[in-house]
């Protein structure tokens, strides 16, 4: 199994028109769930920004398997050979990860799944990805196994899951230090994060488009 977070933009001005026609083609990630190739699909909206959230189970699904028809509702990103709609966004930190399907299934009713945004400064990334990788592969302490945190230039876009499940993850760490702070605050997060207009530190939830998990009645 493996999870990844992809990242497009509606068209000014096509904003309704692409919603709609993201509503029509819900089914086929439906369909893709129901005949056991994803486990869980997450779409979000913030601003013209489109998140996708994707549980693969076999193979590897890329939204233009699910969502061609949306192409002319989006954004060209340019950057390699060929202009792209959806980017992959980078996975910079996650408690746990797929050890197999039966690992990775719900053992208990998701009551929300939330999608959140957040700036790093940008002089601020690798230092925020050098600390969450000691966090992340020195096992410095738990946290929720189905949370994933995916980064596009200076913007993170984080999913989540609640209520939170707590688990001691099952594939081996990477790391053999201990270079965590033993206090968390002592990295100093909060030097690391582009403030909202209101001064807001950190990530803000946004809109839920739709969400599909292989265990919920369709």
């Amino acid at each position: 199994m493996k999870r990844f977070m992809f990242r497009a933009q509606l068209k000014s001005g096509q904003e309704e028109a692409g919603l709609l026609q993201l509503a029509e083609l819900q089914e086929v990630a439906r369909q893709l769930v129901r005949d056991g190739e994803i486990m869980t699909i997450g779409c979000y909206k913030w601003m013209r920004n489109l998140f996708l959230y994707v549980e693969c189970i076999g193979r590897d699904i890329a939204p233009e398997d699910m969502f061609g028809e949306l192409q002319e509702h989006l954004e060209d990103w340019p950057g390699t050979q060929q202009m792209r709609k959806w980017i992959l966004m980078t996975d910079v930190f996650h408690f746990n990860e797929p050890a197999g399907y039966e690992h990775w299934l719900r053992k208990e009713p998701v009551e929300r799944r939330v999608g959140r945004v957040a700036h790093l400064k940008p002089e601020m990334i690798s230092s925020y990805i050098y600390y969450h990788y000691q966090l992340q592969e020195e096992r410095a302490f738990l946290g929720d196994k189905y949370e994933i945190i995916a980064m596009h230039e200076n913007l993170m876009f984080g999913y989540q899951e609640f209520p939170k499940v707590i688990e001691e993850p099952i594939l081996p760490k990477k790391l053999s230090t201990s270079g965590t702070p033993v206090n968390w605050n002592d990295s100093r997060m909060d030097l690391h994060f582009q403030p909202w207009e209101d001064g807001h530190l950190y990530f803000k939830p946004i809109d839920e488009v739709f969400t599909i998990y292989c265990g919920d009645a369709m």
